[in-house]
């Protein structure tokens, strides 16, 4: 008896192990079955949907968690030039110098760490790296100034008798260019400024001699901005400062109100494009002073070697300049991030009867059907896209009346660590491709269509569509302009940082069949006797 017991519950877990590994995109089909003879389910139905790009113009871009620093250009949406400005403050208050041991600036160091990968690391400790989010012609140059900012970035809105946060927009760039200080970047080295390549090798920096060891190792860090910046400048800035100004970071960012990176052209390149944690970076002065001070009797004492790190965690603002609007081709829908393109969706098509519920939605209430899985399938126009080589490797579908995810992003619960990009693949959304190429992105809303159907007080609300750079923020920022015709005043934040665009089929006549963009939906339906 035992023996049986021991086999049914063997072949029951193999049963269960093969049921489990059915292909994702069929896992919802059939949830919800009654399971008796009187239903049935059958060939999916297809219902029309309306779609409709939208130019965004400005966006605030107040410290986006990514900043966008260079120049790319897309053969189908132009060029665009991303700049930024941030906040440096003090990692340590209230720092000291004594005129009497005469401190010396020996480097200023300005650091900005690129996303990258780690590949090897040789027996000498030097290590490769793959980098990450970095988009145009490899190792195509760009120019690179990099200014001291003298726009003061606000908290509160001095405007505002409600004392609202002060909000910046991806088109304020002239502004702070117009206010700009002196030039910090000047080395002699062009790779520093006129001829500027993002590089995958690792940052070495000399180490810092004490007594004890005298000629450290050199330190190694990943790959990055390296920049030397103006001696004299920050010998005046910090070391000549007013004590008064260095006493804390709120009097600090008044007194020295940041950086400014600019980037212009270099020559006849391209240039390229690269995705920053702007504040991950830091400014490392190095400095040498007297252990004591000098005197008639001991007018050489021994040096010490000091560092003060300002980093630049403060605020941050990015500014977009496109040359060419998101382009307008018929029947197509133009997604574009940073201060580009969305599209909104409607579903279910018209509402004839003016009842403020569309026709179809109408016929499916009163059919009593079970969804058992619904879909929105947006093809790739590879035509319209030419020889665009960097694709958005995913797209967001989420609520515009209430600026939010659907449910069907909430009850996803798939978060791999590894690839936090690829989380929440049942809501999908993320490109699918052919020899290389997009071919379309698959987005499910099986739980947002049920309750549309089954809860006749639901709204049917309009569907915003962007590119994401990340799934997992679901914030929002401000439009400059609400756009008049849907009245939308904000966009996904995760679609400002993406400086990337497609170009989707859309819903009208002129589609081919097999590539317009419609709601799938599969049921369970009273058999017809």
């Amino acid at each position: 008896m035992q023996q049986r017991f021991f086999l049914k519950s063997i072949l029951f877990s193999i049963l269960m192990v093969l049921f489990i590994s059915c292909d994702d995109d069929s896992n919802e089909i059939g949830a919800n079955i009654i399971g008796n003879d009187n239903f049935e389910t059958g060939t999916p139905e297809f219902y029309d949907v309306n779609a409709i790009s939208q130019i965004t113009g400005p966006v605030e871009t107040l410290d986006l968690p990514v900043n966008a620093l260079g120049i790319y250009k897309n053969p189908v949406f132009g060029t665009t030039k991303a700049s930024l400005a941030v906040q440096v403050l003090l990692n340590t208050i209230n720092p000291s110098f004594d005129d009497a041991l005469q401190p010396e600036i020996e480097s200023v160091v300005l650091t900005v760490p690129y996303f990258s990968t780690k590949l090897s690391t040789n027996s000498d400790g030097e290590s490769t790296y793959r980098l990450d989010s970095i988009y145009g012609p490899s190792n195509s140059k760009i120019k690179l100034n990099v200014f001291e900012s003298k726009y003061y970035i606000n908290d509160i809105d001095p405007t505002s008798p409600t004392q609202d946060i002060q909000r910046y927009y991806s088109n304020q760039n002239d502004a702070f260019y117009s206010v700009r200080g002196d030039k910090l970047n000047t080395s002699g080295d062009l790779s520093q400024n006129e001829e500027f390549v993002f590089s995958a090798a690792e940052i070495v920096q000399p180490g810092i001699p004490t007594d004890e060891t005298p000629e450290p190792a050199d330190v190694r860090s990943v790959p990055g901005i390296k920049l030397d910046l103006d001696v004299n400048f920050f010998r005046s800035k910090i070391l000549d400062a007013p004590t008064v100004k260095l006493l804390n970071n709120n009097v600090f960012k008044e007194y020295f109100r940041g950086l400014y990176f600019q980037v212009e052209n270099s020559g006849s390149d391209d240039g390229n494009l690269a995705m920053l944690n702007i504040k991950g970076g830091k400014i490392t002065i190095r400095y040498k002073q007297f252990k004591t001070a000098p005197t008639t009797e001991n007018p050489a004492p021994g040096i010490d070697h000091k560092t003060l790190i300002l980093n630049l965690n403060g605020k941050s603002v990015g500014f977009f300049q496109n040359e060419m609007a998101a382009p307008a081709i018929s029947d197509r829908i133009a997604l574009k991030g940073g201060e580009g393109s969305m599209a909104v969706i409607d579903l279910f098509g018209p509402d004839a009867d003016n009842n403020g519920v569309a026709d179809k939605l109408e016929e499916l209430r009163a059919s009593k059907w079970l969804v058992n899985d619904a879909s929105l399938t947006f093809y790739i126009d590879n035509a319209a896209m030419g020889s665009t080589a960097y694709e958005p490797n995913r797209i967001y579908l989420y609520d515009i009346n209430n600026k939010r995810p659907l449910v069907d992003y909430y009850s996803d619960q798939n978060t791999p660590s590894s690839k936090p990009k690829y989380a929440k693949s049942v809501f999908g959304g993320i490109i699918k491709k052919t020899d290389s190429r997009g071919t379309y992105y698959k987005l499910r809303i099986t739980n947002h269509i049920r309750g549309l159907i089954q809860n006749a007080d639901s709204t049917n609300v309009k569907l915003g569509l962007v590119v994401t750079e990340n799934i997992g923020d679901i914030s929002n920022k401000k439009l400059k302009s609400s756009l008049p015709t849907y009245d939308i005043k904000e966009m996904p934040s995760a679609s400002v940082v993406n400086p990337l665009g497609t170009i989707l089929y859309g819903s009208g006549e002129n589609v081919p069949i097999d590539k317009r963009v419609r709601l799938k939906i599969y049921y369970t339906k009273p058999k017809q006797n």
